[in-house]
């Protein structure tokens, strides 16, 4: 069964260096298929905290799928941010800024919604990004699970309002949904969430699961770090969050939620 290891907002920068070592044992343990990263490696962009962020990428024994987060973006450095903001993510981390992980059961693709000019929220798509990664969806297998992966989130707890969700969602939910896709994974508020595509698009036939990573940093906002774990099959999705337990320093399982795929998606 294809398993994935699901974090984001390390923010290395704002990180406790005594969770590091945890988290990528816990990683370990689990042995996911891949490991998807949904942005915001850095606190500000920094050479220093791209290079941290780098030795802990390269611990990870798996394939690891990454998007940049706006915090990826130079913030002071004015000239860097809009002459060549993904330039020291490219150098440091990765040139593709929407890799694509691919196997017989399963497709993931990543979509970059930072932005050099902060939009509301913070992040946005625009169609051609859509249109290729609505393509690259329809061209997996019918029984592979469709995977989408951005920093900025399609759904939002009820703690948070609309303003907090991806730039042109409604555009890009509508392409992704007729593209089959199954699972949204992304962070950005630091606050863990699941929920259905189907209570917020009401796109008929369609509901998806929105998974939301909360943060493996300092900035936590009244929630402890977390990772998600999911392992997945075409017709059953299990959810596994871990948290961070500060009295034995590991990361426990603390909350599983199971889905099933129905004629109407995933419930």
């Amino acid at each position: 069964m294809p398993t994935i290891a699901h974090l984001s907002d390390i923010h290395f920068g704002r990180v406790d260096s005594r969770i590091v070592e945890p988290l990528v044992q816990t990683i370990e343990a689990v042995a996911p298929t891949f490991v998807a990263v949904s942005g915001d490696l850095t606190q500000r962009a920094r050479r220093s905290q791209f290079l941290a962020a780098r030795r802990f990428l390269d611990r990870l024994r798996f394939p690891v799928l990454v998007v940049p987060g706006n915090h990826d973006v130079p913030f002071f450095n004015l000239a860097a941010r809009f002459i060549d903001p993904y330039g020291s993510y490219r150098r440091y981390i990765q040139q593709e800024l929407e890799p694509v992980y691919e196997s017989d059961e399963l497709i993931a693709v990543g979509l970059n919604s930072a932005r050099a000019f902060p939009f509301h929220g913070g992040g946005r798509l625009n169609e051609r990004q859509v249109g290729r990664a609505a393509a690259r969806l329809k061209s997996a297998p019918d029984d592979a699970v469709r995977i989408v992966v951005t920093h900025h989130p399609f759904d939002v707890p009820e703690t948070h309002g609309a303003e907090h969700l991806i730039g042109r969602s409604d555009m890009a939910m509508s392409r992704l949904a007729d593209a089959g896709a199954d699972v949204f994974l992304a962070g950005h508020l630091h606050v863990s969430h699941v929920g259905h595509t189907a209570t917020r698009y009401r796109i008929g036939g369609h509901s998806a699961l929105v998974v939301q990573a909360g943060t493996i940093s300092t900035r936590g906002r009244g929630e402890l770090n977390t990772i998600n774990v999911l392992r997945l099959s075409r017709t059953r999705i299990e959810i596994e969050r871990y948290t961070w337990d500060e009295s034995g320093h590991v990361f426990k399982s603390s909350w599983t939620r199971v889905f099933h795929r129905t004629a109407e998606g995933w419930f």
